[in-house]
């Protein structure tokens, strides 16, 4: 394993089409399994991330390091997707997912980079105050990431796939615990 996290990442809109068979590779991958699509066909993929991208709140993208594909990232709105009618949402909360592409050559810290760069991104917006998360209460390693970056568990909720350990992080609990300014 090496030890250094190398090169820049940025961030562009995922292609539901074009991105297709790369995220259907990643999203059944045995490492994907809290993203619930391990039995997903192609075209289940497909139809998922075109629903995405026609959504008002939902947005998708693909984040690359050195023009690589490497994660995948999603911001909502929780008000409408994930989270209606669960917690009482703020102005500038926004809600994210993120999935790191599986590799046979794992670098020591690189999702620990990954989430750094996801937070950095939806706090570029001046409209997002905190940053929510919901991921399943039994993804221990998720939650060691989440408080890594300045997420504070709030609730457990029940949601129709999972129970989930609600989270948040203000810019000031990112900062502080990061060292990021945004």
């Amino acid at each position: 394993m090496s030890t250094a996290v190398p090169g820049a990442f940025t961030v562009r809109p995922l292609d539901p089409l074009a991105d297709a068979e790369l995220l259907h590779r990643w999203v059944t991958h045995p490492k994907a399994a809290f993203w619930m699509m391990q039995d997903a066909k192609l075209e289940d993929v497909e139809r998922e991330y075109m629903r995405i991208a026609a959504h008002e709140h939902h947005h998708a993208f693909i984040g690359l390091r050195d023009g690589e594909p490497v994660f995948l990232m999603e911001s909502y709105d929780p008000r409408y997707v994930e989270l209606p009618g669960l917690y009482e949402p703020e102005p500038g909360d926004v809600g994210m997912h993120f999935l790191v592409a599986p590799t046979d050559t794992p670098v020591r810290g690189f999702t620990l980079a990954v989430i750094t760069a996801v937070m950095r991104e939806l706090f570029a917006d001046p409209a997002a105050r905190r940053v929510v998360v919901e991921p399943d209460v039994s993804n221990t390693a998720v939650h060691r990431l989440n408080e890594a970056v300045g997420f504070v568990a709030a609730d457990k909720i029940v949601k129709p796939e999972k129970e989930a350990l609600l989270s948040f992080c203000t810019r000031a609990q990112f900062a502080a615990a990061t060292g990021v300014a945004v």
